[in-house]
């Protein structure tokens, strides 16, 4: 199917730039270099921890940002990278939000809100957290 008829397609392509390094270039242009951990680069671990924290991060401050802007917004996310049977992979992801608004009436109805934001997004609306969550299959082919 063509890129440009479906909607639901999301897409970026990785090039080589140097030993254990690369760039990802999304449709837009942007660029984001990615590293083995050998240098200032994210790694891809730690990426799929930003993808998370991000998600989380605009999913609930479209929500709470509707009734206050924040003084502070700060999300840290940590898992451990483990190898078992099943390999390598993650365990334990948990994402730690903490966001202050200021005093008053639209600041109230913010921290008001905020529980309710984040179950909404954890449940259903952040599609980094919920893909993870629920798990999807992954085609490799080598052309």
């Amino acid at each position: 199917m063509d890129e440009k008829l479906d909607d639901t397609l999301r897409s970026l392509d990785l090039t080589q730039i140097g030993e254990g390094r690369f760039k990802a270039v999304n449709r837009r242009g942007g660029v984001l270099p990615i590293g083995s951990g050998d240098d200032p680069d994210f790694t891809p671990v730690e990426l799929l921890l930003a993808a998370l924290a991000g998600c989380t991060a605009i999913d609930v401050g479209s929500i709470t940002g509707k009734r206050s802007a924040p003084e502070s917004f700060d999300i840290r996310t940590t898992g451990h990278k483990i190898r078992d049977d099943d390999g390598s992979h993650l365990v334990d992801l948990d994402v730690s939000i903490s966001i202050t608004f200021p005093e008053g009436e639209a600041g109230d109805r913010a921290r008001e809100v905020l529980p309710r934001a984040v179950r909404q997004t954890a449940d259903r609306i952040c599609t980094v957290g919920r893909t993870l969550q629920l798990g999807t299959t992954i085609g490799y082919d080598v052309k």
